[in-house]
């Protein structure tokens, strides 16, 4: 009883992650339209757009996610957002996530 207990938790924690998960190929192939603010690669040109290269994966898809349900605003990203699926974003989230970042000095 208590291993079907241990393995039901841990399908729990693990399943969402999974499930969640982009695909990095598919959000290089959707993220043309980013580039023109955001950077080819997710690094920006301007300080007046983010760099979105090497965010967390989940802080990428929240963002997107909370532009289309107006959690954030900003009339740019909202249109922007408008016709993306949960999938859609994943997938843009994943390749942006495994983009090299900017480095910081120490």
């Amino acid at each position: 009883m208590m291993k079907k207990l241990l393995l039901a938790s841990l399908l729990a924690v693990a399943l969402p992650a999974v499930a969640s998960s982009g695909d990095s190929e598919a959000g290089r192939k959707k993220s043309t339209t980013c580039a023109a603010c955001h950077g080819a690669n997710g690094v920006s040109a301007s300080p007046d757009f983010p760099n979105l290269a090497g965010q967390y994966e989940d802080y990428i898809a929240k963002a997107l996610a909370h532009y289309k349900n107006g959690k954030r605003k900003n009339p740019i990203m909202q249109a922007q957002v408008a016709n993306l699926t949960p999938k859609d974003m994943a997938d843009l989230a994943a390749y942006f996530s495994h983009q090299q970042g900017l480095a910081v000095k120490h």
